[in-house]
């Protein structure tokens, strides 16, 4: 059995988006079909479209949604028919040694993101003989996907499914950057690269930490601007202007932490970032892109300075996703200011080049039924 569906497919890299009709299975064992409603524009579908990051092609676009759970598989007991949700870009199994061990953004059964493969060999879009894999096992980008019952995240029916797909993967990927990655704590001095859909988050997450000193470096004036309203201190156009700052205001220790958010990782925010650090300092490198720590190890010895990856924000989608929902309906966290601009599928390449070109913090896709 299958339904007809319209997405917005990659199917090739460097090929734009484009809205076609695709096959959809029904769910099978552990697996619910989901009423998309809205869905966010993130930078790492526009790296996979470009083909910097690689990708099982053809693909369903889209890693951050909301909908309704519109029909569920044998065995379902996270949902039923009728919730409302949110997807998690990486699953939670709670099962496995890395969920069982409070780190669910390890889960895994986030294996196959960049397959779209189900964990039986299958997929579940289809046009022609053709399977089409969904971004992360998702493809957010379409009227109905199919997706594992370990991917979703029940969220309160008043929530606005445009608000609550952004907790999927912006949001807690860059405020857990801030608050559980890096750790940054009360006093510190906090320094974020790129205010962009994940970046503003790590500002709002060090700014409610308790960071003394949050500071911004971003090229564009909207962003620097905006980042003001989200807790930043002190914003900065270039790095050299935000250490030149940070070496005043520290007395020359220099900055706790470096947050890497950049749209695409690259060697100079890597080689900015350690330099901004001081002794014991911490580097947290969220972005993606093609940038290569290229530096003596003397300066990483020398003052003790560590550097890290991070994925999610380190953060437990299952018990995160709901804490930052309750955060923004406390008024805590702003949600509702991240999104800039709103696009249906027929205009999501126009989306993308508004966000490339600095004029978003977070685009979103109206799904349209």
């Amino acid at each position: 059995m299958s339904m007809k569906t319209q997405a917005v497919v990659c199917r090739e890299p460097g090929q734009p988006w484009e809205v076609t009709e695709l096959d959809l299975d029904e769910p099978k064992a552990n697996e619910v079909r989901i009423k998309m409603m809205a869905a966010g524009m993130c930078h790492s579908d526009d790296h996979i479209q470009k083909g910097d990051a690689p990708m099982r092609m053809p693909v369903v676009g889209g890693h951050e949604g909301a909908g309704i759970i519109d029909a569920v598989g044998e065995g379902v007991t996270r949902v039923k028919v009728g919730d409302h949700v949110v997807c998690s870009f990486i699953p939670a199994c709670g099962s496995c040694r890395y969920c069982s061990t409070g780190q669910q953004n390890l889960c895994d059964s986030g294996k196959n993101a960049a397959t779209g493969e189900f964990p039986d060999g299958t997929f579940r879009f289809h046009q022609d003989g053709v399977d089409f894999g969904g971004l992360c096992v998702l493809g957010t980008f379409s009227q109905y996907t199919v997706v594992s019952e370990y991917s979703v995240i029940p969220i309160p029916e008043d929530l606005p499914f445009d608000v609550a797909c952004l907790v999927g993967c912006g949001v807690p990927t860059g405020w857990g950057s801030a608050v559980h990655a890096a750790g940054v704590e009360v006093g510190q001095t906090a320094v974020i690269f790129g205010a962009g859909g994940v970046g503003m988050n790590a500002v709002q997450g060090a700014a409610l930490a308790g960071a003394t000193r949050v500071v911004v470096v971003d090229p564009v004036q909207f962003k620097r601007d905006k980042a003001l309203e989200f807790g930043a201190t002190h914003v900065f156009a270039t790095a050299q202007e935000a250490t030149d700052f940070v070496i005043e205001a520290t007395w020359g220790e220099l900055a706790d932490h470096a947050i890497i958010t950049v749209g695409t990782l690259h060697d100079e925010v890597i080689h900015d970032a350690i330099s901004i650090v001081g002794k014991s300092g911490q580097v947290t490198i969220t972005a993606v892109g093609n940038g290569t720590i290229r530096e003596h190890p003397g300066m990483l010895i020398g003052y003790q300075r560590r550097i890290q990856g991070a994925i999610f924000g380190a953060c437990n989608p299952l018990h995160d996703v709901p804490r930052l929902v309750g955060m923004y309906q406390a008024g805590k966290l702003k949600l509702d200011e991240l999104i800039t601009n709103r696009y249906s599928m027929a205009d999501v390449n126009q989306g993308y080049q508004d966000m490339l070109d600095g004029k978003n913090i977070r685009g979103i896709v109206t799904i349209e039924h």
